[in-house]
């Protein structure tokens, strides 16, 4: 069994990246810990307990930072509906996470395990910033940092022209974890629109399916994929579970090893991967960048843990 820890903000798409994680055979994970992000930090928890039970599991669930290290929490609500969870009326809420914090969790899971523990980054990296500032050793601890950030191959932002929302809502915590030396692999939203676009077709096939899973998985998603159809895509995208595919079978995938710095601040800048391809800034390769994964896999693992 792979060991996975999985740091979330927990929205529609976080909720069936975590049932993927879950209902795989050969995943274990140790935890969930809850930063606030698309959603308010309770909310954010109540959604996660909520998939938990889902899965029949009894993975504990740990809250974290309800805002960013050095601003205050602007969430996606307008996005994933106001309980982030397209408001279909699931009843989030009255369950209660495990006693601790989701910093000292990250922290001593990793430290509990070297070498064992793949951590998987759903959200603003606010927590996960806080627990290298707190023990920099887990840098060289962890086996693997899987982020959904960034959009740094194909472009373009999904906050701002050039912004994708995780790395933006937390840009200086962005920053603290691509300048750390963690063993950092980002697939960024660029890839979801690439390759995990719920189109026509794929949306009859989740319906098909008429399971307690698919049925979640429709539903959690109707606000996002009103707002995607409005906004030119041919259906809601995937990006949190793009990024746990990869996770769980990085094997299909095409990366580049690059030298990226996300900068931080405010104007257009705020939250904006800057990769250097051609060494101008000079610095060492950082982050293995997924550049491709097919969407026929993607979708194999997507609906096989919906089934």
């Amino acid at each position: 069994m792979r060991r996975f820890l999985i740091d979330t903000d927990t929205a529609s798409d976080d909720a069936t990246a975590i049932v993927m994680a879950l209902r795989h055979p050969e995943i274990h994970v140790e935890a969930l810990t809850v930063v606030g992000g698309n959603v308010g930090l309770d909310q954010a928890v109540q959604n996660a307990l909520y998939t938990v039970e889902l899965c029949g599991e009894n993975t504990p669930v740990y809250a974290g930072r309800a805002t960013p290290v050095m601003r205050t929490l602007e969430t996606a609500q307008n996005i994933h509906g106001e309980d982030g969870m397209g408001d279909c009326g699931l009843p989030l809420h009255s369950r209660v996470p495990a006693e601790g914090r989701a910093v000292d969790v990250i922290v001593d899971t990793i430290l509990g395990s070297p070498g064992e523990i793949t951590l998987v980054c759903l959200g603003p990296l606010s927590n996960v910033a806080a627990a290298v500032l707190r023990a920099p050793e887990i840098v060289d601890a962890v086996q693997r940092v899987v982020v959904m950030g960034g959009t740094g191959v194909h472009g373009p932002g999904n906050v701002s022209a050039m912004a994708e929302f995780n790395f933006w809502a937390d840009p200086e915590a962005a920053h603290v974890v691509t300048s750390s030396g963690m063993p950092l692999e980002f697939v960024g939203w660029d890839i979801s629109i690439a390759s995990a676009v719920v189109d026509a077709e794929r949306h009859a096939a989740m319906k098909a399916l008429d399971t307690e899973f698919s049925r979640f998985a429709v539903s959690i998603a109707q606000a996002v994929r009103r707002f995607c159809l409005a906004n030119g895509l041919e259906g809601d995208d995937l990006p949190d579970p793009i990024a746990m595919a990869y996770a769980i079978d990085p094997a299909p995938a095409e990366t580049q090893r690059l030298h990226v710095n996300v900068m931080f601040g405010d104007g257009g800048h705020r939250g904006v991967m800057e990769v250097d391809r051609l060494g101008f800034i000079g610095g060492e390769p950082n982050v293995e960048i997924v550049t491709h994964y097919p969407g026929e896999r993607f979708f194999e693992l997507f609906l096989n843990a919906l089934a």
